[in-house]
């Protein structure tokens, strides 16, 4: 191929746990099951809510770690967003309408 090089596309599963999750997103996964466990055999499950509020951790820990097209999981969108929101934003132009000063420097 004349020295051309071909990545595969999926190149960096290889890199992932069963090819979706890092050790951070199976630990978050572990702990979330596990706690909702724990609850699901403390809480006494009489009514609808005492359910909701003892599984509640384990969904959010699913939650967070659903692999989702174009990006990781959900935590790395929910990062991403975060940082993007929090941080200082400053964008130079740089275009075509935009003489950035130095027209005003040439003429005097």
């Amino acid at each position: 191929m004349n020295g051309m090089y071909l990545i595969p596309a999926n190149s960096k599963k290889s890199m992932l746990i069963f090819g979706l999750f890092q050790k951070i997103d199976l630990i978050i996964l572990g702990v979330g099951l596990a706690v909702s466990l724990i609850l699901l055999l403390i809480v006494p499950l009489e009514n609808i809510w005492a359910a909701v509020v003892a599984i509640l951790p384990g969904l959010t820990a699913g939650f967070l770690v659903f692999p989702v097209p174009n990006y990781h999981n959900m935590r790395t969108i929910i990062t991403s967003a975060y940082k993007f929101y929090t941080s200082n934003q400053h964008y130079i132009w740089k275009g075509w309408c935009f003489n950035n000063g130095e027209d005003e420097e040439r003429n005097k």
